[in-house]
This record gives C-alpha cells, sequence and structure tokens, in this order.
C-alpha cells in the first residue's frame, strides 16, 4: 500500500476529487490532500480533513505544528496524484513555478506523477495546454486522459473528468506496474557515440537519446535501479534518485562503461545510436585548410561491437535488447542482428526520411524474439514504446 498525496485545483470536477480520495482509501492506501486556493471554494478542507485524519495544506503559512510543512509532506509522498488537474496548475507544472501551496510542494516532489485533467474542451484544445502536457509526459508525469461528456457549460465536450472508479483503477494499475522490476538493476545506453577527428571536430549522428532516456524512465517507474550511458544527447537526463547518469561519448568509453555496469544488472537495453566507424588516426591540433585547396581524407576503421561483445558475456540470468536503426531493408537487418548478436529481443526502427525515429517524439516498432514471428506495434510515443518494452522485460524476467 502506498502513500499518496493527492491534490485538488479549481476545476469544477473537484467534488470527484473527494471520491478518488475515498476510493483510494478503500483500496487501502493511506492518502493526505493539497487544495489551491480556487479549488477551497468548491470543496471544504474540512471534509478532506475528516476523510483523511491528517490537515490539509492549502497553505505555506498555515501549518505551525511543522517547520516547513510542504517539505515534509513531499519527503513523505510515494505518489503525487493532481485530481482535477486545471489548466493553471498543468501549466506550472509543467514550467517550474511554484507560487501556492500546491505547486510549490509538487515541486518538491521527487516521487511519480500523475495528473487527471478536467477543463473546458477549448482549454483542453489550446495549444499552450497542449504544449504543457508533452513537457510533462516527457518528464515523464503520467497524464489520465480526460473524457468526452456533457461538461459544466452544459453542452457535450472533450474535457470532462473520468469517474473516480476508473481513475482509482488507473493508479492502483500503475501502482501495481511499479512493482513489476522491484529489486532489478536494469543499464540503458542513449544518445550516439562521437569518435573524434581532432580537438574541435568528430564523427556523430544524429541520435537525440529520446527513446533511452524514456527507457530509463519506465525502467525506474516499474522499480528498478537504472544505469544510463549516455552519449551525446540533445534532451536533458532525468534527476531521479533511482537513476544513476553515467556518460561516455565514443565508443571506447562506453563499452567500458558497460561492460562495468552489466556485470551486476538484470537487464541490458542498448539503444544508443553507437558509431560503427572511427579515425584510424586522430590530429593533436585542429586541422586547417590547406594553401592549396587540397581535400582532406579520412581513413576509418571500425569500432567495436558493443551489443555483440557484452551480450557474448552474458549469464543465463541476464536479458540483453538490442536495437536496429535502418534505413532500408529493415526487417532483414534486424533478424541479421538477432541471430549474431546473441540478443535476447531486437527492436527494429526506421531512421529514414521525414518519419524516420532520429529526434521524434513518436516511433514505429517491430519487436524480433528468438524463434518467433516480428511483431510490429503501431506507432506511438516514445513513452509509451519504452513503458510496453519495459513491461515485455518484466514479463521475461519472470
Amino acid at each position: 500500500m502506498a502513500k499518496i498525496t493527492v491534490y485538488l485545483s479549481g476545476s469544477i470536477a473537484a467534488y470527484k476529487g473527494v471520491e478518488v480520495v475515498r476510493g483510494l482509501q478503500k483500496a487501502g492506501h493511506t492518502v493526505r490532500v493539497v487544495m489551491t486556493a480556487a479549488a477551497t471554494k468548491l470543496v471544504g478542507p474540512a471534509t478532506l480533513n475528516a476523510l483523511t485524519k491528517y490537515p490539509v495544506l492549502t497553505d505555506l503559512w498555515d501549518d505551525q505544528t511543522q517547520p516547513i510543512p510542504h517539505i515534509e509532506l513531499a519527503d513523505w509522498t510515494e505518489l503525487a496524484l493532481v485530481v482535477p488537474a486545471s489548466a493553471d496548475l498543468l501549466a506550472k507544472l509543467a514550467n517550474g513555478i511554484a507560487d501556492d501551496a500546491a505547486s510549490t510542494t509538487l515541486l518538491a516532489t521527487a516521487a511519480p506523477k500523475i495528473v487527471a485533467p478536467a477543463m473546458n474542451r477549448q482549454m483542453w484544445a489550446a495549444p499552450a495546454t497542449q504544449r504543457n502536457l508533452a513537457r510533462l509526459k516527457s518528464d515523464g508525469v503520467t497524464v489520465i486522459e480526460p473524457v468526452t461528456g456533457r461538461l459544466a457549460e452544459g453542452y457535450q465536450g472533450h474535457g470532462r473528468l473520468p469517474e473516480p472508479d476508473q481513475i482509482v483503477a488507473q493508479v492502483q494499475d500503475f501502482l501495481q506496474a511499479r512493482a513489476r522490476l522491484a529489486g532489478k538493476r536494469v543499464v540503458v545506453t542513449a544518445g550516439g557515440t562521437r569518435e573524434p577527428l581532432d580537438p574541435v571536430r568528430y564523427i556523430g549522428n544524429r541520435s537525440s537519446g529520446k527513446m533511452g532516456i524514456a527507457i530509463a524512465r519506465a525502467a525506474a517507474q516499474a522499480g528498478a535501479q537504472v544505469t544510463l550511458i549516455t552519449g551525446q544527447v540533445s534532451v536533458p537526463v532525468p534527476d531521479d534518485p533511482q537513476i544513476e547518469v553515467v556518460t561516455a561519448l565514443t565508443t571506447e568509453e562506453m563499452l567500458a562503461a558497460v561492460q562495468t555496469a552489466f556485470k551486476k544488472a538484470d537487464a541490458l537495453v542498448m539503444a544508443a545510436a553507437v558509431a560503427d566507424y572511427r579515425p584510424v588516426a586522430v590530429a593533436n591540433q585542429k586541422v586547417k585548410k590547406a594553401a592549396d585547396h587540397g581535400g582532406w581524407t579520412l581513413e576509418l576503421t571500425e569500432t567495436v561491437d558493443i551489443l555483440k561483445t557484452v551480450a557474448a558475456t552474458k549469464r543465463p540470468d541476464q536479458l540483453v535488447v538490442g536495437f536496429a536503426a535502418e534505413t532500408e531493408q529493415l526487417l532483414a537487418h534486424a533478424q541479421d542482428k538477432l541471430a549474431s548478436k546473441h540478443a535476447d529481443l531486437i527492436v527494429a526502427n526506421s531512421v529514414a526520411g521525414s518519419t524516420g525515429a532520429f529526434g521524434r517524439d513518436d516511433d514505429q516498432v517491430t519487436i524480433l524474439r528468438q524463434g518467433r514471428q516480428p511483431e510490429q506495434w503501431p506507432r506511438m510515443t516514445k513513452t509509451a514504446v519504452a513503458r510496453r518494452l519495459v513491461a515485455e522485460l518484466a514479463t521475461k524476467m519472470k
């Protein structure tokens, strides 16, 4: 059973938040409540106080029993649930604004967060709201999508809060998912490696690191201790006590980091885009243009194959997942990797053209397993791909 802090914001659906609190308590969870000033206009704090037997935090300066009440509550929390989540509170959470008790406590909370938005359909569809939701999802916040139904304004529209029992059921599913990898150690690589030509230039690729970072977050949310080994990435790395971040920019550095971490790990997910070639010689000084405007001829040699090298050493109780990022003959190349690199599973995706995986927030992947037909997953966000992949890992670990 979990320690859950429920945040009520200024949506007319705040009354449903009371029912959610009661449903969580019936499921055996300990619940405390934070309310925005607007929420107190819709639901009385005394009601939540009577239900939870805890003071309801509405103001940073009201509770004198604790010297810093919002930090005490943030540290106590094992799951933060915002229900209903107004457009205002979503914007504050997405942008790190802390100007009241609710937003300040949320910002100070390291625990996983779930938001259940409820608002007018135009507010839900507004570009600013959608940008904030996209940022929250990329930060690892779980969003319980609103449904279409009768709104407070009296007409049908998308933006209605799901029924309390549905929200409680989704919270229960989330908590069960967090136990999938409890006690497990997972190593994830992300981003692209860089092979230096001279002190200024390097050979690299367009990998953003989004997929690997999403997998690391999903594994941590499933309860695993994660070592995230990153090459060059263009997105922020997680700030999570369950995720250790190690930087390894070259292929040789990444190999050493993976070999060290994999010794104590239960699974390895090689999502990094590792360079296939490196220069035979690296210049000590910046290479200048020649006076005769001649060209620069590079001699390249193959880099070590990290996936093949490490997977060959895996114990029977360890799992290895590789990625096949291809521009042509996707399944043929992925099948070759599955057969030759000792991997338990290959995730194949295309990096060709404008719909390719590099840099995008979504992806369409095909899963290849030993002795089974390839399984094509629908196009979905990289966060959704990561969660489904982690669920696959958890099943195999059992």
